[in-house]
């Protein structure tokens, strides 16, 4: 009897005899799941001599009979699905040859997981045979909702997808436009900073998807989870099948919480915060009010991540009440980055380092976070020494801002859509798809090598719907983009820096004559990102305005 580990709960076995159960127990297993009807061929085990061994064995025994591969019906997997949540684990599944238990394991997968993932995991285990491949291609076409087709289909209902979806109403009121979006709200990212200050209202950066979205585009209510760019296709986690002439990849970043260790577990207690969720950026402001006194530690993960500027935000805002309520020579302040300076244009570092001297912040470079302990307050960071090397370092704290590493969304980085490190292969101009011309990107998820802001999004979204539009009309693709991003790095209540760049760092302020100095922070630019940024958003980006955009045309001669 070979025995073939499907996952931690499960394995799979051909038909055991007495000596084989006994076996069974002496490795570890807890309980048994016969998949074969009782006397289905002579000389078979019956089930009263296979129960009695595993009971002299303390193994459970539970009998979940089906008579063939082809012969399954889903109520045969709800019941294995039972038997193996009830049972002590972990089970070990048999049936003659094991490929019916392995068939039941793999159904019930398929409910959650790609075919293709699935069969991998069986092939993996030695649990996978041509013929069985074959029939879970078979089961997922009969099981299939009927399928959805749409000339444009956005993957992400964040800033990035209303504002393609606005831009391209602009372009064409009869544009046929679906966005997959499983959240029912949309969230003002941008605004949290501000309500982990004390600053702006929670409740003002939450609204209801559904009116945010064009008149037209229709809402479908999924999650991708497999991309099929060859067919022009993609499946959500229902299972149902979404083709699309042309696509579009919105689906921002994912923020990876569980690679520091303790960091999940701990997050909104003991201490611990984050303005990068909705739920704990009143918490941020909560432990500023509170601390009087201690250490206020404040992290930045290696790049690249969204909004690279506000883990510091966050930490002068901090330091600017601290200093108003005279408590800040009371605390030490600790900003933890992996990088070499505190931004990544160098024009914005002199003005950026006279606050981290005014607020007496001591700056750790290459100083990453890599576990917290809430309980007990302490942080563990790894530092990378001159020599290159690395030593690890604990840190107490009374206040943790911790912002976890992010990387692109899983079904996006498994796929063929996807560059080396994940993201959405593109064009940095034409944020064309290198090898799919019919699949586009923008926002977070997307390679171009610009800064991941809501600004970006903003001038990425008309670039994105003109050249989508010259593409469904056969034509050259027209519009190029800069690279440009923004960053307003609140460096006190009533003055920010206006922190604005294209590609290689190059200098692209908006309103140059308006700010006398753009790498200085001012009042103007307080202003800006409390008060007209915030309706930019709402009332312009979100619905396809171009306000202050510059139109880039592409060249084609350097493009090409």
């Amino acid at each position: 009897m070979e025995i073939r580990k499907l996952d931690e709960n499960v394995s799979v076995s051909s038909m055991p005899g007495i000596a084989d159960i006994a076996a069974a127990a002496a490795a570890g297993y807890r309980s048994l799941v016969m998949n074969r009807p009782d006397r289905e061929e002579p000389g078979q085990l019956p089930v009263l001599a296979l129960r009695s061994a595993a009971a002299s064995a303390n193994l459970a025994f539970v009998s979940v009979p089906v008579s063939s591969v082809t012969a399954i019906h889903d109520t045969d997997v709800d019941h294995f699905v039972r038997a193996v949540a009830e049972l002590p684990k972990p089970v070990l599944a048999f049936c003659r040859s094991g490929t019916r238990s392995a068939t039941l394991w793999a159904l019930d997968q398929m409910r959650r997981r790609p075919r293709e993932e699935v069969a991998s995991d069986l092939l993996a285990a030695r649990a996978g045979s041509d013929a069985l491949l074959k029939k879970l291609e078979s089961w997922e076409r009969r099981r299939q909702p009927p399928a959805l087709a749409h000339q444009i289909v956005i993957i992400g209902g964040g800033a990035a997808g209303i504002a393609a979806a606005a831009s391209l109403k602009r372009r064409g009121k009869k544009l046929d436009i679906a966005i997959v979006e499983p959240k029912r709200v949309h969230h003002y990212q941008p605004g949290w900073t501000l309500v982990g200050a004390g600053l702006y209202p929670r409740a003002g950066t939450e609204r209801p998807l559904g009116p945010l979205l064009p008149h037209g585009a229709a809402l479908v209510e999924g999650e991708a989870v497999r991309f099929d760019p060859e067919h022009s296709q993609l499946m959500l986690k229902d299972g149902r099948l979404v083709s699309y002439a042309t696509l579009i990849l919105a689906m921002g970043i994912e923020l990876d919480w569980t690679a520091i260790p303790g960091l999940a577990e701990t997050l909104g207690e003991n201490g611990v915060t984050s303005n990068y969720t909705f739920e704990t950026a009143p918490y941020t402001w909560e432990l500023a009010e509170r601390l009087k006194g201690g250490r206020a530690v404040f992290t930045q993960p290696p790049m690249p991540i969204k909004c690279a500027g506000a883990p510091q935000k966050t930490m002068y805002l901090a330091c600017d009440h601290w200093r108003a309520k005279d408590r800040l020579n009371d605390i030490d302040v600790e900003f933890h980055t992996p990088g070499a300076a505190m931004f990544g244009v160098k024009d914005f570092i002199p003005e950026l380092n006279r606050y981290v001297d005014h607020y007496g912040i001591e700056p750790h470079f290459g100083s990453r976070l890599i576990a917290v302990d809430g309980p007990t307050r302490q942080a563990t960071f790894a530092i990378t020494q001159t020599d290159g090397r690395t030593r690890q370092e604990t840190r107490h704290f009374d206040m943790l801002h911790a912002v976890p590493p992010q990387r692109a969304p899983r079904a996006l980085r498994e796929s063929k859509l996807s560059d080396a490190e994940g993201w959405a292969e593109v064009d940095p101009e034409t944020l064309q798809h290198v090898d799919f011309p019919n699949v586009f990107a923008l926002g977070d998820c997307c390679s171009a090598p610009n800064a991941k802001t809501a600004a970006a999004v903003r001038s990425q979204a008309p670039v994105v719907a003109e050249n989508l539009v010259q593409y469904l009309n056969g034509a050259p693709l027209t519009r190029a983009y800069d690279g440009y991003g923004s960053c307003p790095l609140t460096v006190a209540r009533g003055k920010a820096l206006l922190a604005e760049f294209g590609y290689k760092g190059k200098l692209l302020p908006s309103v140059p004559r308006l700010l006398n100095n753009p790498v200085r922070a001012t009042r103007l630019g307080w202003l800006i990102k409390r008060y007209i940024i915030p309706n930019f958003y709402w009332a312009g980006m979100l619905k396809g305005r171009e306000w202050l955009l510059k139109r880039t045309p592409l060249n084609s001669s350097s493009h090409d």
